[in-house]
């Protein structure tokens, strides 16, 4: 098996291939050209859409050429695949828009600098607005579309799927369109293999048969495991909700926490996923007699100084010291101002609370109190009436905990 191949199947990464000889044969020859796509359907990526991306670094790593597809032009549609139900439609200013702010989030996993390190590929990132926005419609099914079977189409799991719910007529496009996209990037780039996650086995096998019937050279498909939990639930899923990379929509801390209190039986096997360590470094975590929790605080320090920067990791394990150690610096720890006036006239407990966004609601915020998991300064609250003014500040802030592992400063201004 080609080394880069058994990389990532070494890491857990690889559910199944096209053809894994020839894919296995084309890469001994030399850099090939690959691709994953994302759709901009929102602001931010989350941990559950960057095992792809994970995997097309380590294939950098190893000398081929990766292109990042974000999808200016399929996101206007939405991926049917793996979905319950139909993707609200956005405007075009805001899948633009979003667009921009996924170039950057992807740029921290994947090198697209102009001069990469020695003996990586050159990376690239396209959008695929650029040849699906101004398509002629009849044009396309001439060309593109008497060469799709329906009766395939409703073979696949992710179509079938849908059909139990409704799947609506343009979303019964998106097989056509991502499958152009693999033609038109083997005709501009040479790209011959694209990646993504088990859900897109059906629009990657319609992708490189479309390049065959065209007159195209072999292609290949490489999928991906869809990560779950220890526990059986979906991976980027927490009490917040979805574990997003942009900072403004979960912070750098609670990103830290996020993968600091993973099961233990995850700890080990997210390492090879969601870091750059070598196999050989993650190895020495593998010792039973290691204790685990030094296995996870890497981990989450690894993958937050991938996603934030090294500056902002530090922060958070820092701030995780701090709240747990007794020791370290609380400037990591998420933050929120109130008014001083307010705190002068004095807040009541649950409405801090929710003001700090611990809490969802001042209902929230009492089962909170009367179930004993609310903290200020250390000190817990029980009484739900109680009234909180500057007085009771310590250095001038509040410290605020919700359950075991939840905190918030609250600096007044």
């Amino acid at each position: 098996m080609n080394k880069a191949i058994q990389t990532l199947i070494d890491r857990g990464f690889v559910k199944d291939c096209t053809d894994f000889e020839g894919l296995s044969d084309l890469m001994d020859k030399g850099p090939v050209t690959f691709y994953c796509g994302v759709d901009p359907t929102g602001p931010s990526l989350h941990v559950g859409h960057i095992v792809p991306f994970f995997a097309m670094h380590h294939l950098q790593e190893s000398g081929h050429n990766p292109i990042a597809l974000v999808g200016g032009g399929t996101g206007l549609i939405g991926d049917p695949s793996g979905k319950t139900e139909m993707r609200k439609i956005l405007s075009e200013e805001a899948i633009a828009s979003n667009v921009e702010k996924i170039k950057g989030q992807l740029g921290t996993i994947v090198d697209f600098s102009e001069t990469p390190k020695a003996g990586c590929g050159k990376a690239r990132m396209l959008n695929n607005a650029d040849w699906l926005v101004d398509l002629n419609y009849i044009k396309f099914l001439r060309d593109v579309g008497v060469y799709f079977s329906v009766n395939r189409m409703l073979t696949f799991e992710g179509v079938k799927q849908r059909l139990e719910r409704g799947l609506s007529f343009i979303e019964f496009n998106y097989q056509l369109l991502q499958s152009y996209d693999y033609k038109m990037l083997n005709e501009r780039t040479g790209c011959r293999l694209q990646i993504g996650g088990a859900d897109q086995w059906g629009n990657i096998v319609a992708g490189i048969d479309l390049i065959q019937r065209m007159g195209g050279e072999q292609c290949y498909g490489l999928t991906f495991n869809l990560i779950m939990r220890a526990d059986g639930k979906k991976m980027g899923k927490s009490e917040k909700g979805a574990v997003f990379l942009s900072p403004e929509l979960y912070s750098p801390y609670d990103f830290f926490q996020y993968w600091r209190n993973v099961a233990d039986a995850d700890a080990v096997r997210f390492m090879k996923l969601f870091t750059f360590m070598s196999l050989d470094e993650i190895k020495e975590y593998e010792d039973p007699n290691r204790n685990i929790n030094d296995a996870k605080a890497r981990l989450a320090y690894e993958v937050t100084k991938i996603i934030h920067g090294e500056e902002e990791a530090e922060k958070a394990k820092d701030a995780a010291a701090s709240l747990f150690g007794g020791a370290g610096n609380k400037e990591g720890i998420p933050s929120v101002a109130i008014a001083k006036a307010d705190l002068e006239n004095g807040v009541g407990v649950l409405e801090l609370f929710t003001k700090s966004g611990l809490t969802s609601s001042n209902g929230d915020a009492r089962r909170l109190v009367t179930q004993g998991g609310a903290e200020i300064n250390g000190k817990k609250i029980t009484d739900p009436k109680a009234v909180i003014t500057l007085s009771d500040a310590e250095d001038g802030e509040f410290l605020l905990k919700a359950g075991k592992k939840r905190f918030m400063r609250v600096i007044p201004e």
